[in-house]
């Protein structure tokens, strides 16, 4: 893997640091960020609710929170139909929640995957109607694409408001309300990459403007705020830029699920292994409470984190966690297994082809998205995993840096049936008849856009440290610039001629504990820890490393803890 340090004008660096009172390596990711004046920097590191934009700046968001009030005033019947991932579930549980407050009583529904597949579909819209036709439906982080499915809705007369992110294939559905950033709003403008729970948080924003307005007292007890750990949730989960409203909102929510003031958030955590002392980030999100959330939606019906984030109940809570952590086991066994299979079968099939399409039957389609990213970072090379459904092969693609996977599967469109997503991401089915064609097609596709091979796999690392400043006093500043994710990752750290005096402990697959002495600190030691490694350094051997540096927490204390990310010998 090749190393390449980030590059960054050092004057303005230190004129950061120097100005903010911070770490010299702290002016260096600040400006790596694209933070060059004193300004920027301070509201990057101290985001303020009240930089958020008027609601009504979004363009049809003032119309659909109007309908919604009708339906509130009128005490109409309302469905919301939502996503099955964990931007839908948090979308859903803000609306449905507000909704209450005001008397309502929606009705609310997640497509359920195996058998109604993505997004708004008819089988969905019968099923939670079953013969009560509502007068609104209000769909969440789908629906953008969804014509036949808004033509359905408008011929039985049921009104569609439909709020997401998801961008457009082609001419948007007629006969409803959109609420999309993509579709209608400047790319400079500050809520353009909210996720959908961002966007239901402006719509509420929106209606309790309008309710305060009209003195309804109903609303007198809710705090917008009460909402913001539900859309930390979803943003962080989502994977979308966290620069902008993103990360005003993240931030804010993540100090409210730190207060775990959410019952089904507490259960949630507590099954997730994470100490209620303890202060969460968004690693948490993403791999302990999204997860989760998400397995139940993958391998059952996503209804589940729906009515454990809804109820107030701490023990019908503890319930729902409980199965939910019951499934996310189930879905990791399924996942291991079915890497295990697809990394053999490429190493066999695959070797020398520039892009990667796997097929099994018995490959459950909930969860091949998740095998792709991992045998897409290990392979570096873009990755089809597709399990079966009836006689179509359906599943997800993920890319690598400079592979647009978009591109490679329009070149492919004729042997798809439906597919969609993003460069790095995208869903996919076809008919098992044409998963050769299908095969041969995509693996030119990528060649195509990489003649001369795929580019190496880069770590771009941030700031290279000396071993013995890593400590608490790094590791206070660095969580400054929580929360991490896409448009703000979390910095890759250099150390050079590092010595491990003892061998790395093995545990499980290919995974690997270490401890490392600190220079200067007398018997002080920093811990470590290697994730699916084949090989570790060796005793005595002078190596440099690449880590992250993070918290870890056990048994209500914390410490300082490295993760090895790639190393290598000395020159």
């Amino acid at each position: 893997m090749l190393w390449k340090t980030i590059e960054t004008d050092a004057n303005k660096a230190s004129e950061l640091s120097d100005a903010l009172d911070l770490m010299p390596m702290m002016g260096q990711l600040l400006s790596q960020r694209g933070l060059e004046t004193m300004e920027a920097a301070e509201d990057f590191l101290r985001p303020q609710l009240s930089r958020l934009e008027s609601p009504f700046a979004l363009t049809n968001l003032e119309v659909a929170v109007r309908r919604i009030e009708k339906a509130v005033e009128a005490k109409e019947d309302v469905v919301v139909f939502g996503d099955y991932d964990v931007d839908g579930i948090t979308s859903t549980v803000q609306l449905i929640s507000l909704l209450k407050k005001l008397e309502l009583e929606p009705r609310f529904c997640v497509p359920r995957r195996l058998e109604e597949g993505y997004g708004l579909s008819r089988e969905a819209i019968d099923r939670i109607f079953d013969g009560k036709v509502p007068s609104l439906l209000i769909a969440l982080d789908c629906g953008t694409n969804a014509h036949d499915a808004v033509d359905y809705l408008n011929s039985l007369g049921v009104e569609v408001i439909i709020v997401d992110h998801h961008q457009a294939k082609e001419a948007i559905p007629e006969g409803c309300t959109l609420v999309n950033p993509h579709v209608y709003d400047p790319e400079d403008s500050p809520w353009r990459d909210l996720c959908t729970a961002g966007l239901v948080f402006k719509v509420l924003h929106g209606l309790l403007k309008v309710r305060r307005d009209a003195n309804d007292p109903r609303i007198a007890d809710v705090r917008l705020k009460d909402y913001l750990d539900l859309v930390s949730m979803g943003t962080i989960a989502d994977l979308v830029p966290l620069h902008g409203e993103n990360r005003i909102l993240s931030w804010f929510g993540l100090h409210h699920l730190r207060a775990n003031g959410r019952p089904g958030v507490r259960a949630l955590a507590e099954a997730s292994g994470i100490s209620s002392r303890q202060a969460l980030v968004s690693s948490d999100i993403s791999f302990k409470l999204g997860p989760r959330i998400n397995a139940c939606g993958r391998l059952a019906d996503a209804a589940l984190p729906i009515e454990l984030l809804l109820s107030g109940e701490a023990a019908k809570c503890k319930e729902i966690a409980s199965q939910l952590d019951a499934m996310n086991r189930e879905r990791q066994g399924i996942e291991r297994q079915i890497t295990d299979q697809a990394e053999a079968r490429v190493l066999a099939e695959f070797a020398d082809k520039p892009g990667i399409v796997l097929f099994d039957p018995d490959w459950h389609p909930g969860v091949v998205g998740i095998v792709a990213s991992r045998v897409s970072r290990r392979f570096n090379k873009p990755c089809v995993i597709l399990g079966s459904e009836g006689e179509e092969a359906k599943g997800s693609g993920r890319s690598v840096h400079g592979v647009n996977l978009v591109e490679a599967f329009q070149s492919c469109s004729d042997l798809l049936g439906h597919w969609g997503g993003h460069p790095m991401a995208a869903g996919i089915s076809l008919k098992v008849a044409h998963l050769e064609a299908f095969t041969e097609c995509f693996v030119a596709g990528v060649g195509h856009q990489h003649p001369n091979g795929l580019p190496e796999a880069t770590l771009d690392i941030a700031a290279w440290v000396q071993l013995s400043e890593i400590g608490e006093d790094l590791l206070h500043e660095l969580d400054r610039l929580q929360p991490f994710g896409q448009g703000n990752p979390e910095p890759l750290l250099g150390i050079r001629g590092v010595v491990f005096d003892k061998e790395p402990v093995r545990f499980g697959a290919q995974n690997f504990r270490f401890q490392l002495d600190l220079p200067g600190s007398g018997s002080s030691k920093v811990s470590g820890v290697a994730w699916r490694m084949q090989a570790v350094p060796e005793v005595g051997e002078r190596v440099d490393l690449v880590v992250r540096l993070a918290w870890n927490f056990w048994r209500n204390s914390r410490y300082p803890q490295l993760t090895l990310v790639d190393w290598k010998r000395s020159s």
